[in-house]
Formats: C-alpha cells, structure tokens, sequence
C-alpha cells in the first residue's frame, strides 16, 4: 500500500530558542544553592530538570528552501515540515531530511537494439525532482538509486519500440522524431518512477549513434536509401514534366507525332531530366521525320 504525504505544522525555533537560554541561566543561578545545601533531593531534582532541558535542545532543525522534514515517531510516520528557516518539534521525533530541489540524471552510454534489431548506442538526461517525501522515503529502498535503474530499464525499451531511422512517411524514428521519443520517455519514465514519489519534469536524449561494429555499414544503407529515395522523387517529377509537356504540344497543335515519335521524346526528355550528369543536347536542323 502507498504511502502518502501528510502536511506537519511546528514550532518557529525562536521563541524556543529564547525560552531555551532562560532555562540555561535558571540552572546556572540554581547550582550553587543546590549544592551549597547539600541535601540529595534538591540535587537530584535539578539533575533531572539539566536532563530534561538538554533533551529539550535535541528538538531544534533548520530546513532551507524547497528542502522538507519527514518527522518519524518511534518508527511511525508522523507527517512531512516544508517551512524553510529555523524551527522546533518534539525531541523524540526522527528528522529526515529530503531535497525537492531539481535534480539531474545524466545517463551512461548503453548498447541496445533498435526495432529493427540493429545494435545502437544511446544515452539520455533526466530531469527529475521528489514531489512526495513520504512514498521517497517509505516506499522503496534508496530513491536515487531506484530512479537510475528505472531511467535505465525505460530507455532500453523505448529505443526497443522505434527504428534508428527510416525513410518511410508517418513512421517515428529515433533520430528523426527526437521530440517525440522525447515525449514518450518521459511519460514512461513517469509511470515507473510514481511509486517513489518522484515527478519526472524533462528527459532527453543525448547521445545517439549506431554501435561501432556496424557504423561503417549502416551509414552506406542509409546513403543508399537516401539514393533511391531521391531517384524516385526525381523520377517522379520528371514523368510529370514530360505528360505535361506532351499535352502543351497537343493543346497548342505545335506539332503532330504519333507514337513511335511521342516515345522517342519521352524517352529524351526522361534521359536529360533523369541523369545524374549534364546533357549534351544535339540540335537537328533536319527534318523531324528524316
């Protein structure tokens, strides 16, 4: 079962600090009488009173900003002190301290496999911070350590769920949709940290690469697949500028070629528009025909 975070209103240390330093100077102007009468009662009772003020002093804490007291009662948990400055509360209580400052995670290199079942190196920072201070502190072991191991375990399955990268439309890469992998981390890293109290406030990747054993390869597919998708766009536009330029010829009646013709011209303009290198047009100053 969860724990949850209970709001805990103490004493400001000051008045107690002043009621502290009189109760020092009545037991300093009460020893000598004490003593001087030489009866054991009246020793023993200011003995018990210097006891009781010592433990008295055991209740003062300071806390500064964004920084809380969990207050455990004999192994009980008794609720959590935010006020910042300089405050008291029963001696007895166990005072653990929690910062709710902002904190980084800045995630070693792993070695994992893509969708596709490459070997990819990846790493990411974390942005992370303690929101309730009685779950960080009671329900698991070491919150540091369980938010590390978590990070770790929710990065491996995320660069699981997407390729590295891809040339396909619609299709969400690890290094073509950083900021939605982003997004995705964060909330899965969010589901398997709330049981520690902690809110993850950001986390990015910062590292990202294919393993070094297949590096050299895998950058030769990707130019090849950037090749063909280039060709085809090429080949693409190029069709369409050679239907548009066959309707223009028929539309205006330039001239009239029957088929033989049209794919002698297609074929032209497809050689020119297509090739990875200049044309060298050749002007026929002949017939067309001939």
């Amino acid at each position: 079962m969860a724990t949850r975070e209970i709001g805990k209103n103490t004493a400001s240390g000051w008045p107690a600090l002043w009621l502290a330093i009189v109760g020092a100077v009545a037991l300093i102007a009460l020893a000598f009488p004490a003593f001087l009468s030489g009866m054991v009662f009246f020793i023993v009772v200011w003995a018990l009173v210097v006891v009781f003020w010592a433990i008295m002093i055991g209740g003062f804490y300071t806390l500064q900003p964004n920084q809380a007291a969990v207050l455990v009662l004999f192994g009980r948990y008794s609720g959590t002190d935010r006020t910042s400055g300089f405050r008291w509360a029963n001696p007895f209580l166990t005072k653990i301290k929690l910062s709710q400052r902002a904190r980084n995670l800045n995630m070693q290199t792993i070695k994992v496999n893509d969708q596709r079942g490459n070997p990819v190196e990846i790493a990411a920072v974390v942005v992370w911070r303690v929101e309730d201070t009685a779950q960080a502190t009671f329900d698991v072991e070491n919150f540091d350590q369980f938010v590390s191991v978590q990070s770790e375990a929710a990065l491996r399955h995320l660069a699981s769920a997407y390729p590295y990268d891809t040339t396909e439309e619609h299709v969400l890469s690890l290094r073509g949709s950083m900021d939605e992998v982003s997004v995705a981390l964060q909330k899965e890293l969010q589901d398997r940290v709330s049981k520690a109290g902690v809110v993850i406030e950001d986390a990015r990747l910062s590292h990202l690469a294919y393993s070094a054993e297949i590096a050299g390869a895998m950058l030769q597919r990707q130019q090849a697949e950037a090749i063909v998708a280039a060709r085809t766009r090429i080949v693409d536009g190029a069709v369409g500028i050679v239907e548009m330029a066959l309707q223009k010829l028929q539309q205006h009646e330039l001239v009239k070629l029957d088929d033989e013709r049209k794919a002698a011209m297609v074929n032209n303009l497809l050689v020119v528009l297509c090739g990875d290198k200049t044309a060298h047009p050749v002007i026929h100053a002949g017939s067309l025909y001939n």
